[in-house]
Formats: structure tokens, sequence, C-alpha cells
């Protein structure tokens, strides 16, 4: 018999803004190795926040994208890996400091 195979993805990390569209869920895992592919992923997972996530076919520039740690500055075109965490982080807005 043989054992199921099991294929690691990546894990998205949803903002509490964007769980609406996720149910709830605060994180999921989708497959994809670029963020272009993730977010086309979770658009047809989760309808409407791939919407959220990108203006013009790129990120929005109200969201920072972080892989494993690490703020993104490629967009779309940055890779990721099967054990990746990808955080979309929304621009915190605000008064005078």
């Amino acid at each position: 018999m043989l054992a199921p195979l099991y294929f690691a993805m990546p894990t998205v990390v949803i903002p509490s803004l964007l769980r609406k569209f996720t149910g709830g869920l605060d994180r999921v895992e989708v497959p994809g190795r670029s963020i272009r592919e993730l977010v086309r992923q979770l658009g047809q997972q989760f309808p409407g926040i791939d919407q959220q996530l990108l203006e013009d076919g790129d990120i929005r520039p109200s969201i920072a994208v972080s892989i494993d740690g690490e703020i993104a500055t490629g967009g779309v075109l940055d890779a990721v890996s099967e054990n990746s965490e990808v955080h979309f982080i929304p621009a915190l807005g605000g008064g005078e400091i």
C-alpha cells in the first residue's frame, strides 16, 4: 500500500482586515512559486481577496510583503519556496509622531 503524498505549500498569513474573505482563517496554505501565483491561488480560493492585494497587476503600494521574515522588494515576481511563510502587511495609518 502506498503512503499518501504530501506536498508542502507556502503558508500565507492573512491580515485581520482581509479575513472576511477567508471566513476568518488567519493562515492558509496555497500552491505557488511566486507572489503572483500565491495571489492568483488566493483569489481562486477566496474570491475578491486578490483585488484587495493587487493594483494594476502588482502589489498595492499600501501593502508590504514579507517572505520568511524579510521584506520583499520584487512585487509579484518575488519567489517563494514550498516552506515559505508569506505575510501581506497593510500600511498603518496615523497621525504625526
